[in-house]
């Protein structure tokens, strides 16, 4: 009778052990495909429709979609229009334009870029991408240098 007895517990110990490792697996799964997510090429975009000239008579400025991250198009007192890559060098945090200041901030760590995109103070270690812009009748595109 004693073989009997262990073969069930072996049996079972094996079972357990399949089980376990079925729910650790069902677990480790999701979590590690939220910590990697697969890399998505992206869209090869070479110019887009920024906005507007009369959304920037108010303002001044405006966050636009280029591509999967966010541009920033400015203008200024001479009445021209620059536009940068809107994503702070240091942690790819979004900048705002702060135009009484005449510079770019950075909300995450108090970091500043003037309005050539220049990295003047803070963490930041390199200029803010720059685009070209190209006003056409009322509306304002942007594309890559």
């Amino acid at each position: 009778m004693a073989t009997s007895n262990e073969s069930r517990r072996g049996f079972l110990k094996g079972l357990l052990a399949t089980a376990s490792a079925g729910l650790v697996a069902m677990i480790a799964y999701p979590v590690l495909r939220f910590i990697s997510p697969p890399s998505v090429p992206e869209a090869a975009t070479s110019q887009v429709l920024a906005g507007t000239v009369q959304e920037l008579e108010g303002s001044g400025w405006k966050i636009f979609a280029f591509g999967s991250a966010p541009g920033i198009l400015i203008r200024l007192d001479s009445g021209e229009y620059k536009a940068f890559s809107a994503l702070c060098t240091h942690l790819d945090c979004t900048v705002q334009y702060r135009p009484e200041e005449r510079r770019f901030w950075c909300p995450c760590h108090n970091g500043f870029f003037d309005f050539n995109g220049i990295n003047v103070a803070g963490p930041p270690p390199k200029p803010l991408t720059a685009f070209v812009v190209n006003v056409q009748d009322n509306d304002i595109f942007v594309s890559r240098s």
